[in-house]
């Protein structure tokens, strides 16, 4: 088959096909992170499961920085390559892979005094606060990686080479499950060989991209000398507020989520939130991989003022995302048992809080991909105000007000609906943003 370029017509068998080495991708790396749970939770118990859990939102807040970075940074280049100004793209490119891995050792150094005081607010003591620490600093050794592997996850479609984004990502999750047997499984390390594990594959995951694009290449994209540009990287900034605030809000509320499941069910509530949380990787990496794959596309287009392919791009996206949603949701309903048991299928009464949780938490998915889209579509138009409230609003303000207010009246079940109530809220906000903002881009 021939190369796709941004520059062709999309219909839905082309869009299918440039979007599916993308969603491969995140599913890829969601199922490699669900490894880690995997082991962690079989091989060294509860504790240690519930310590990783405990550790992983504010390890997700210092990475998030990669997904600004990569999807605001990736529709800035995608826009300045659809007005055809290829050298100005490259130096873009450079300029923010070099500030993101900057930011990177900046934030590793700053997060390594921070695990213990934050872990400590949120509950943890003992045994618990120890394995969250030892889990927590191991993986800070990687964060410049791990910050660079998922900015080169989005930038690969812009650079119009999915499939690569998707072996790099294949290489860097064997490399991770190989680890993880052989350090947890094999070799009882617990929470510090699945953090030596993941630590590893992250290095692997930001340095193979990086060897890459430094030498010359097949892509559009390559590391370039290039001169400081504030106002370029404001700009990245700016389009990627809405995936760093959609990041960094996720990891605010699933802290919340875990001091009161300590309140309303104690270390098995937040064990199975854990859970939830690692299943759920996997049907929204459809969503995220999608939007990831298609916000080049719409970017490039709009920097074509192409609004007629514009439009086409919008209503198959809608379309293709309900069929996914209905689709998942029933997944989650058919799968709640057997994916709880692969994890805590040892402990009978935290595998029926956890299978009860499910059942009630995937109906969330009938909503969540319109808003993930919708946030996405909008940072690719080089919107990053209209993107990052519509983040903010689905990721802060709705969740933190339902999980707040809906255990007062359902007490543990009503943690579990909170994720539902603000999904619900969230895409009837983003249909609002899509019909306020159709003139202005012509969609």
């Amino acid at each position: 088959m021939n190369a796709i370029k941004l520059s062709d017509h999309f219909d839905y068998k082309r869009l299918l096909r440039y979007c599916l080495p993308s969603i491969i991708m995140m599913l890829f790396t969601s199922i490699y992170c669900i490894v880690d749970g995997f082991f962690v939770s079989n091989y060294a118990g509860k504790t240690p499961f519930a310590a990783v859990n405990l550790i992983m939102p504010l390890l997700l807040v210092l990475g998030c920085i990669g997904f600004m970075f990569g999807t605001g940074g990736g529709a800035l280049i995608a826009k300045t390559m659809g007005e055809r100004r290829s050298d100005k793209a490259n130096e873009i490119f450079t300029l923010i892979i070099v500030v993101s891995a900057a930011c990177g050792v900046v934030l590793a150094a700053l997060g390594f005094f921070l695990l213990r005081p934050v872990e400590r607010l949120m509950g943890a003591e003992g045994e618990l606060l120890e394995q969250s620490i030892i889990y927590g600093r191991i993986i800070l050794l990687a964060l410049p990686f791990y910050i660079l592997q998922f900015e080169f996850q989005c930038l690969f479609s812009t650079a119009e080479k999915p499939k690569l984004g998707l072996y790099v990502t294949v290489a860097s999750g064997v490399a991770n499950m190989i680890l993880d047997a052989l350090l947890v499984a094999v070799i009882p390390l617990g929470v510090t060989g699945a953090a030596a594990a993941t630590a590893i594959s992250e290095f692997i995951g930001g340095v193979i991209p990086l060897v890459y694009f430094s030498r010359e290449n097949t892509s559009r994209l390559r590391l370039v000398k290039f001169k400081f540009d504030g106002r370029a990287l404001l700009k990245t900034c700016g389009n990627g507020s809405s995936e760093f605030m959609s990041n960094v809000s996720m990891s605010i509320v699933s802290m919340l989520y875990n001091v009161q499941l300590m309140k309303y069910a104690g270390e098995d509530g937040v064990a199975a939130y854990g859970v939830l949380m690692y299943v759920s990787m996997i049907f929204q990496a459809i969503f995220i991989g999608y939007a990831v794959g298609t916000a080049p596309i719409i970017g490039f287009n709009y920097g074509a003022q192409n609004r007629e392919e514009l439009k086409g791009l919008l209503s198959r996206s809608l379309r293709i995302i309900s069929v996914c949603a209905v689709c998942m949701f029933a997944a989650g309903q058919l799968l709640a048992e057997p994916l709880g048991r692969l994890f805590v299928g040892y402990d009978d009464k935290l595998l029926d809080m956890t299978v009860h949780a499910f059942g009630i938490f995937s109906f969330a998915f009938l909503f969540s991909g319109f808003s993930i889209f919708g946030s996405s579509f909008f940072t690719a138009l080089n919107d990053g105000l209209t993107s990052a409230l519509i983040s903010f609003l689905r990721t802060l303000v709705f969740q933190l007000a339902a999980v707040m207010l809906f255990p007062l009246i359902w007490e543990l079940d009503g943690i579990w609906l909170s994720i539902v109530g603000a999904e619900i809220m969230s895409i009837i906000a983003t249909v609002l943003f899509l019909i306020g903002k159709r003139k202005r881009y012509g969609y």
